[in-house]
Order: C-alpha cells, then sequence, then structure tokens
C-alpha cells in the first residue's frame, strides 16, 4: 500500500508580530479550594502556548474545559477546576489570540500548503452514505503500534453482542490495546460469555436460554465469589474472552460505573469522580484512541483527550488520531459538537467495523513483513 502524505504541524512563529510584543499573562490566586478567580482562561484540547517570564511554553497534560495552573516551580499544568487548591495562580484571559498571553494555535495542523493530512483526513463529514477507507485506519493503527504509542479502546456492550468480541481478543493479543476503559456492562457481558456462552441470556444465535434472564447476575455474584476479574482469571473461572485477555496479557483497563449498573463487579468505580481520575491516567498518555459503540463514554473519554500528541522535538506535533464508531450518525456528530473535533466518524455496527478492521490489519502487517524469494 502507498503511503498517504505526512501531515506536518506549524508552530506559531514567536518572533514575528504580534506575538513578538505580546504581554506576559497574567495569573490571579484561586479565592479557594475549587474556586477560580474572576475571568479565568477556560482550556480547548488544541495546542495552547502561554507567555510566561518573557517565554512561550505549552502546559502539560493538555484538556479542554480546565484551567492552566502555574506553580511556584514555574510549572504550567492543565488541571481540572475541582483539583485547584486556595492561592494557586490561575491564568486569567478570555482572548485565544495570543494578545493577552496565551495563543490557541488552532491552524498549526491545517497543512497550509502542504499534502493533506491526519488531521484533515479526520474532519470530513460524517455520513453512513461515505465509505470507509478501512486500509488507511490499519496503517495509522499499525504504525502507531510500531512507534511504541499508547492506544486506548473506548468499548461498549454492544461489541460483546455483536460477536466481534473474538476481534477485540485479536487486538489485545496482538499488541494494539495499551488501556481499556469501559463501564460495568461491557465487562459483565464478556464474562457471561466466559462463563455461559451466553451474552444477556442469549446463545451466539440470538436464541433465548432457559433462565438466560439470571445468567450475567450468576456471572457478577461468580467474579464476586472470585475477589475480582483478575483472581477469576487465575482460578480458572474465566479462560477466555476480552477480559481474560486483558488480564494475561497486562493490560490496565478502568470501569466506570453508572446508577443502572448491576452488581457491579469488584473493578468498577462507582464514584464517578474517582472513575475519572483513573480514566485520567490513561488518557494523559494515549497517543492514538478507537471508541466503539459507546455514547456516553466516548463523549467522556473525547472531552478528557488533547487534538494532538506530544512529540520530540517540542514543536513536532502530532494529530492524535481519534475514530468513533456507532451505527448513528448522532454519536459522532455529539461528540465533535462537544469539542473533540479530531473525532472521524465510522458509521456502522460494531460486529462490521472490528472483523473489517482487523482483515486490513493483519494485511498490513502482511506488507510490512520482509518479502520472500521463492526458489
Amino acid at each position: 500500500m502507498t503511503a498517504r502524505p505526512r501531515f506536518q504541524y506549524r508552530p506559531p512563529d514567536f518572533d514575528a508580530p504580534p506575538l513578538a510584543s505580546a504581554p506576559d499573562a497574567r495569573f490571579e490566586p484561586a479565592p479557594a479550594d475549587g474556586v477560580l478567580p474572576d475571568g479565568f482562561f477556560s482550556t480547548t484540547n488544541l495546542p495552547t502556548y502561554v507567555r510566561s517570564a518573557g517565554a512561550w511554553r505549552r502546559p502539560r497534560l493538555p484538556r479542554m474545559d480546565c484551567v492552566i495552573v502555574r506553580h511556584p516551580t514555574g510549572d504550567l499544568v492543565v488541571t481540572e477546576p475541582r483539583r485547584v487548591q486556595q492561592g494557586q495562580l490561575v491564568a486569567v484571559g478570555t482572548d485565544e489570540d495570543g494578545s493577552q498571553g496565551i495563543l490557541v494555535h488552532s491552524e498549526g495542523f491545517l497543512g497550509g500548503s502542504h499534502s493533506a493530512n491526519e488531521f484533515g483526513f479526520m474532519q470530513t463529514a460524517v455520513s453512513r452514505e461515505r465509505p470507509v477507507d478501512y486500509a488507511v485506519l490499519a496503517q495509522l493503527l499499525g504504525e502507531e503500534r510500531q512507534r511504541g504509542g499508547k492506544i486506548l479502546w473506548v468499548v461498549g456492550p454492544a461489541l460483546v453482542h455483536a460477536r466481534a468480541r473474538e476481534d477485540m481478543v485479536w487486538f489485545v493479543r496482538n499488541g494494539y490495546v495499551q488501556a481499556f476503559l469501559g463501564g460495568n456492562a461491557v465487562a459483565v457481558h464478556d464474562l457471561e460469555a466466559a462463563i455461559f456462552g451466553t451474552t444477556l441470556g442469549m446463545s451466539s444465535s440470538g436464541e433465548g436460554v432457559e433462565g438466560g434472564h439470571a445468567l450475567h447476575m450468576r456471572a457478577i455474584n461468580a467474579i464476586r465469589r472470585a475477589g475480582g476479574i483478575a483472581a477469576a482469571v487465575r482460578q480458572g473461572i474465566v479462560t477466555a474472552g476480552i477480559m481474560h485477555a486483558l488480564v494475561t496479557h497486562g493490560v490496565p483497563f478502568v470501569l466506570a460505573g453508572s446508577i443502572r449498573d448491576d452488581g457491579p463487579l469488584p473493578e468498577v468505580l462507582a464514584d464517578t469522580l474517582a472513575a475519572q481520575d483513573a480514566m485520567r491516567q490513561f488518557t494523559a498518555q494515549a497517543t492514538f484512541a478507537v471508541f466503539v459503540a459507546t455514547a456516553l463514554h466516548a463523549i467522556a473519554v473525547g472531552n478528557m483527550l488533547p487534538a494532538f500528541v506530544d512529540a520530540s522535538p517540542p514543536d513536532e506535533l502530532r494529530p492524535l488520531t481519534t475514530i468513533c464508531v456507532d451505527q448513528t450518525e448522532f454519536v459522532v456528530n455529539k461528540l465533535r459538537d462537544r469539542g473533540t473535533h479530531q473525532a472521524y466518524g465510522v458509521v456502522t455496527n460494531a460486529q462490521d467495523f472490528m472483523h473489517v478492521l482487523r482483515f486490513y490489519v493483519e494485511r498490513w502487517e502482511q506488507a510490512q513483513a520482509p518479502a520472500t524469494i521463492l526458489r
């Protein structure tokens, strides 16, 4: 497959006007824990630069809907408002053009006169009518694994029902998953399939089984009796499936709870702020993201992700490829409306997406292998 043109990030020219004469950003102390000074700067997920002590710098841990805190060491850190402590210095200003010492560089990935890039690729319209270039998705995913990136998957229970479970296991086993986020349901349904061979009481052919309505509860009980998912894997209670693959391959996962959860499983974080903190550990490291069949989790995680990946040297940024898969345009459009502009939408069901993506990734892997000469 012919390689696609690479993007080129263009950092701002800080030596040219008006940025050359811009003032340092202003910082004001927080009046109380979790309370921000008036006029605080609300962050976006795009590359942002702050002028401090005469130099332009990008704050660490970028994400949208947060604030920029300057620590006594001079370190600039994007921080959730609930974590701001009284007296901490918070960046203030409403302009994003650098005139107040804060610049949101939204044009950096647009390419200018350069060739089309990943950012432009992800900006295409979301529609079930538009064909999906799975070869490109497979290439991007394969290249991310090759460079040692952190590929984050956010998955809903429909993936298990749609018979895409084995494909998800394949991606885990072959190094395409560095973190797995979801809710109680995706784990419960996967574990029910591992223990009883059903999901929500239905066989793989979609037929109900006797007493099937209770099987997900029996699966939860079996896991709780064992002491948790990892313990159930060690004890041989769970011998297959997504959670088994995650445990046996040492891939971390976070299960965030909700009001409607059954059980829940022991590992589920019922405290939403604790779940957000746990997820944040992995979104802060993510270099690639795939959301499959989960509206609320996709939007939540999307809000935690920057639109770009820090690279080396510092100004060689690249877009954080974010693929969102759902049966309707609504989920992807909602995700982008909430600020995750880099999300590339695939309007299809989980089974088709996982099957086809796996096929193209396997084909991409074969193309990377050294050619064999038949003698």
